[in-house]
């Protein structure tokens, strides 16, 4: 796939998490894990609920590989949506779209897909329940975990694409992906063709379950690309690593395990639910590293990202 980027659009390349299709691709972790070790703990945690849940439906539009339905992961609206508005986009799906696209997909249950498209539109409804009962079952009380290391990706490429432009910030997001100055290559299996951005810029969404593979969205949908998040190995981590004694006593443990945690910028709300405090006992430690010099809080939106500042990193990396 090649998109063809003027620079209106190169000035409108934005990133956005997505709930809704983390809970998608992680229906073909579910089916493969070997393919995706690293989720193995998640794996072994939520399968035995799904002999509550009625997946045969789901698991017909999203096959183990190749196309899966569209519908199902609707680029988000905003950069930071919940599951529950990705969901009432689905709701919404057109029911003579929905069935073309499952009339797309290959290698699943014939009986099940021609079920689907003999009624859309109750099809759609079914699909819809099925998802958000999977998402409560499986992977909403996760998904503070999940949302805490896409968010750290987005913050470090944000910074990428402020200081280095296009060019460095593609340069970095995959060995898929690469970038003429112009021209924005994706290799896909199947994708050959080339087309413009159709005037509302490129969606850059980062994924942990669809890691390590890229994703491309095209019309009649936001042109949007899903690339593998970094740091994914340390997504089921518990919390960061002990902090070293002598900074421990330097600083306090809380302190300095704040201070390694943000190695990568995060929120106040991503620090806590990361290491498992209140997000008050996080704000002020954070108060106090902030007016000791070892980090800084930059306002991004409605958040307040803190990085670690200079001296911040050589206390860390020389405790």
């Amino acid at each position: 796939m090649t998109w063809v980027l003027k620079p209106e659009d190169v000035a409108r390349i934005r990133f956005a998490f997505s709930p809704l299709w983390e809970l998608v691709a992680s229906l073909r972790t579910l089916r493969d894990p070997a393919r995706q070790s690293v989720h193995l703990p998640w794996v072994k945690c939520v399968r035995p609920r799904l002999a509550e849940l009625d997946m045969e439906e789901l698991f017909a539009l999203v096959p183990p590989d190749g196309y899966l339905v569209d519908f199902i992961t609707p680029p988000p609206a905003t950069p930071l949506p919940d599951f529950a508005s990705e969901i009432e986009v689905v709701r919404r799906t057109p029911p003579a779209r929905a069935a073309v696209e499952a009339a797309c997909v290959v290698g699943s249950d014939p009986a099940v897909i021609e079920r689907f498209r003999a009624d859309p539109a109750a099809g759609v409804a079914r699909v819809a329940d099925a998802l958000e009962a999977y998402w409560k079952a499986c992977l909403e009380e996760f998904w503070p975990r999940v949302y805490a290391l896409l968010e750290r990706d987005v913050l470090r490429r944000s910074r990428l694409l402020t200081t280095g432009g296009a060019r460095e910030l593609f340069a970095g997001l995959d060995p898929a992906v690469s970038w003429t100055g112009e021209r924005l290559v994706v290799e896909r299996p199947c994708a050959r063709s080339t087309e413009a951005i159709h005037g509302d810029g490129l969606l850059l969404v980062p994924s942990a379950f669809f890691w390590p593979a890229t994703a491309i969205m095209s019309e009649p949908y936001q042109s949007m690309l899903v690339y593998p998040v970094s740091g994914v190995g340390t997504l089921w981590e518990q919390a960061p690593p002990p902090a070293p004694g002598a900074l421990a006593a330097l600083i306090g443990r809380s302190r300095a395990r704040i201070l390694l945690a943000l190695a990568e910028p995060a929120t106040t709300s991503a620090l806590a639910d990361r290491m498992t405090i209140s997000r008050g006992a996080v704000s002020q430690h954070l108060g106090v590293l902030s007016d000791s010099g070892l980090a800084v809080g930059l306002r991004v939106g409605k958040e307040v990202v803190y990085r670690r500042t200079p001296t911040g990193d050589a206390l860390a990396l020389h405790p």
